[in-house]
């Protein structure tokens, strides 16, 4: 018997979608653009809950403080590599969006006694709303770990000069951001995150917000395969060579 697949999800979609798809998840709910996902997957929770199921919430990004453990981990990676190489970093630069990066990794070099600040580059809010939500789930995170550290509002560091219209809209810093790495290291950066992220490493280098001797870290968090869906960004000056 053919399966029958609601009209709003499109198996012919990419990107996650088609990961969805490949990876045989049996159940797929498609909401409107602009939805309250918060809400929309509260709802469905308690819908499979009355239909004797155990839901669990992953919210956005998998950004709470279970899943800022990643980060944690990954600054904890990053001390031990530097001990064992017998060098330091002073900076480590990250995109920053739904939180669990930025926190994770400021509860991780914490944790670990590592001075090491960690700078966020916004890539969807403004720091009246971003500074809260990260010093919040890296505080989260910290209770979880049951680190006596305690992490003040002046510990987040973010910038958010380089978020343009709102997340994922284009920025020309990010359009010369992700070709710079392409073009010069041969390292491909994604137009929501990364991108975003590097243009502001980039810019924060050129006001010289960061001494010559400092050793800045950049944290590629992935997300490179989302170029392929808005391919025409960078079609423009392709074959313009720049004086």
């Amino acid at each position: 018997m053919e399966e029958r697949v609601p009209n709003s999800y499109n198996r012919q979609a990419n990107g996650n979608n088609f990961l969805y798809n490949l990876l045989g998840a049996e159940k797929i709910k498609v909401v409107k653009g602009g939805s309250d996902m918060a809400q929309e997957m509260s709802r469905l929770a308690e819908e499979a809950a009355s239909n004797g199921r155990k839901p669990y919430i992953i919210p956005g990004g998998g950004s709470n403080e279970i899943g800022a453990l990643g980060y944690v981990a990954c600054a904890q990676e990053i001390s031990a590599q530097t001990f064992d190489e017998d060098t330091y970093i002073d900076h480590v630069v990250t995109a920053s969006g739904s939180g669990g990066t930025h926190a994770g990794l400021m509860v991780g070099f914490i944790g670990n006694n590592a001075q090491v600040d960690v700078t966020g580059i916004n890539v969807s809010r403004p720091n009246e709303t971003q500074v809260p939500l990260i010093h919040e789930l890296a505080q989260k995170t910290a209770q979880f770990l049951q680190l006596p550290c305690n992490i003040s509002l002046d510990d987040v560091q973010c910038y958010d000069t380089y978020v343009g219209g709102g997340y994922s809209i284009p920025t020309d810093g990010m359009k010369e951001a992700v070709q710079m790495l392409a073009r010069t290291e041969g390292i491909l950066l994604d137009q929501v995150y990364t991108g975003k992220a590097m243009a502001g490493l980039i810019d924060l280098v050129r006001q010289g917000k960061f001494k010559t001797t400092d050793n800045v870290l950049f944290i590629h968090t992935g997300g490179s395969p989302s170029l392929y869906a808005d391919t025409q960004l960078f079609h423009e000056d392709y074959f313009t060579l720049k004086e």
